[in-house]
């Protein structure tokens, strides 16, 4: 099988290469051959290859006008001055005579025409291929070229079958000298000779070069002469070799195109830094820290909350003691003055109650202070919400139950009796106390309050806080508090005709409105603001709702008790009933 697929081979190519001779018979020159004991090809460019569309298959014709290349041409004659320096040699090659045979490769048919030609046999110009391939012998013993990779890579394909060397795998192994110097090569081929540098000047109507520098091997000496250098920039300014400039700090490279010089520079986002061993990506900060727009390193984040020594802090705490001791004084001047008029027509002993549940709300308000810890978040928003209940309860429960006897004890006796009998204003307090209790128990069951680290709202700091505020136990427990505002509000406002001395629409109706504003307040601010002290701005909402509540129902009181001793008496309760009295029979 393999003979005949060889002699298949040899017929096609043989064919090919007479094709080939029979369209491209020229006369040897002596410039482009020497004859020699030994042969050698040489492949160059000394004409530029030209497109054109052909129909047969030709080999181009290179001596055209205007096509000469000076670098093919150097080249070539760089060969002929090598092998004349070696056949001048008593000592690299004795007794031997190099030729050669040189052809110009303008294009990729010259390229296939000249290796052929330089496989042929000597004497008849066609190539043999037979079964054993060491047998046989071209013309050539070594082939230089070409300087084109795409025809160098043609030529070893023609050549390798037939085991003629491209030259440049041999020339590791050369060693000669040539005028005195010393030639040889490196493994790869590379030459251990001294260069010249030149700098090539195309001013004038020819180019020339200027000798600028030199390189030497043994020793190893790099020389160059700036001055000698003319750039072509602006005040022979050097330009610069790259295709971007390096990139400001904290600004990554992001390349454009396949190759890393070309990038464009682009600030690292806010949250990440350019970490330098690492120039084309944004490195992530820590979760503890941050870095802005255009950083190279990262920065711890600043941990705030509502710290006790700060002024804010300072004037809460003044405000809630002084709520706290104006609760706790009121307590003892209701205790003293127990069995008077004043004191009994407020509820008796059941502002004991409401001033506990406004001590016990003013209390939770410590839990706002210093870093959040489990108790404090369990109890601050909880405390306030049950407390408050209980004051809102009596409060309603307190104006129901004047109503119930100046309007409808004569005129439903039936319910009056009832509710008098079972102890409707206790049991109204105690279902609405536990109402909310089962809220808040829910609330923290289900949306425990928990102390957390905020890391998203601000870049730079940790916000320690509860996560009370989002919950919806939260909502459900302030939802029932506004319900029994409402409640307290209708109540108290169909009192509003009751004698003097019992009607507290006035105050209480201020103090609810002035607790819904301090709410309303609170929502919409932290609609738009949500930082540090946003806790702060919730225990002032705390604050005046207990403060508006104590002051419209406890503070009139207090007064008439130290300031206006006439007026807290039987005598001028008992006429107050009776004006009443007389101005309803009147109507």
């Amino acid at each position: 099988m393999l003979p005949c697929i060889a002699h298949l081979a040899g017929l096609q190519l043989f064919i090919s290469c007479c094709r080939a001779f029979a369209c491209h018979s020229t006369e040897s020159s002596p410039d482009f051959s020497l004859p020699g004991d030994y042969l050698l090809g040489g492949l160059f460019p000394l004409h530029s290859g030209c497109l054109q569309v052909r129909h047969r298959p030709e080999v181009t014709l290179c001596d055209r006008l205007g096509t000469f290349n000076d670098h093919g041409y150097h080249l070539f004659q760089a060969m002929r001055l090598g092998v004349e320096e070696i056949n001048n040699s008593t000592a690299l090659l004795p007794n031997v005579t190099l030729g050669y045979e040189l052809y110009d490769v303008c294009s990729d048919s010259a390229n296939v025409y000249a290796t052929l030609r330089m496989l042929s046999l000597q004497g008849p110009h066609h190539i043999k291929l037979q079964g054993d391939l060491l047998q046989y012998s071209p013309k050539v013993l070594a082939v230089i070229g070409t300087d084109n990779t795409n025809q160098a890579a043609t030529t070893a394909a023609l050549l390798s079958p037939f085991l003629v060397p491209l030259l440049l795998e041999q020339i590791q192994k050369v060693n000669f000298l040539l005028h005195g110097d010393t030639v040889m090569f490196h493994d790869n081929g590379n030459p251990f000779s001294s260069y010249n540098i030149i700098a090539w000047d195309w001013n004038g109507p020819k180019w020339t070069f200027t000798v600028v520098g030199s390189s030497t091997w043994s020793p190893v000496q790099l020389d160059i002469n700036e001055t000698k250098i003319q750039w072509h920039g602006k005040d022979n300014q050097v330009p610069k070799s790259v295709c971007s400039s390096d990139c400001l700090e904290g600004h990554q490279r992001v390349v454009m195109g396949f190759h890393h010089c070309c990038f464009k520079c682009v600030p690292c986002e806010a949250g990440t830094f350019l970490n330098t061993s690492d120039l084309y990506r944004c490195q992530p900060c820590g979760k503890e820290e941050w870095a802005p727009n255009g950083s190279q390193t990262c920065f711890p984040r600043t941990v705030v909350f509502l710290a006790w020594h700060e002024y804010t802090s300072w004037v809460l705490l003044a405000a809630n003691t002084l709520l706290l001791l104006l609760l706790l004084g009121t307590a003892g001047l209701f205790a003293w003055h127990l069995d008077t008029p004043v004191v009994r027509s407020a509820g008796g002993q059941l502002c004991f109650l409401m001033l506990g549940s406004l001590a016990a709300g003013s209390g939770s308000l410590y839990g706002f202070f210093g870093e959040p810890t489990w108790p404090a978040c369990l109890l601050r928003q909880a405390l306030f919400a049950l407390g408050f209940t209980i004051f809102l309860s009596c409060v309603t429960v307190r104006s129901f139950q004047l109503v119930i006897i100046f309007k409808f004890s004569t005129k439903v006796p039936t319910f009056y009796h009832a509710w008098v009998q079972n102890h409707g204003a206790s049991l109204f307090v105690m279902i609405s106390s536990v109402a909310q209790l089962l809220i808040c128990l829910t609330w923290l069951v289900v949306w425990t309050p928990l102390p957390t680290r905020e890391y998203q709202r601000f870049p730079q700091l940790v916000v320690l806080e509860c996560t009370e505020a989002n919950s919806l136990g939260f909502i459900l427990a302030f939802l029932y508090n506004g319900l029994l505002s409402v409640s307290a509000f209708a109540c108290s406002y169909l009192g509003k005709d009751l004698p003097e001395n019992y009607n507290e629409a006035k105050c209480v109706t201020f103090s609810l409105l002035f607790n819904f504003v301090s709410w309303i307040a609170f929502f919409t601010t932290a609609s738009v603001y949500d930082g540090k002290y946003l806790p702060a701005v919730n225990m002032l909402a705390v604050l005046s709702s207990l403060s508006s509540g104590f002051g419209g129902y406890f503070l009139p009181k207090c007064y008439v008790i130290l300031c206006r001793p006439d007026l807290n008496s039987t005598e001028h309760f008992q006429a107050s009933i009776q004006d009443y009295t007389r101005r309803r029979s009147s109507t």
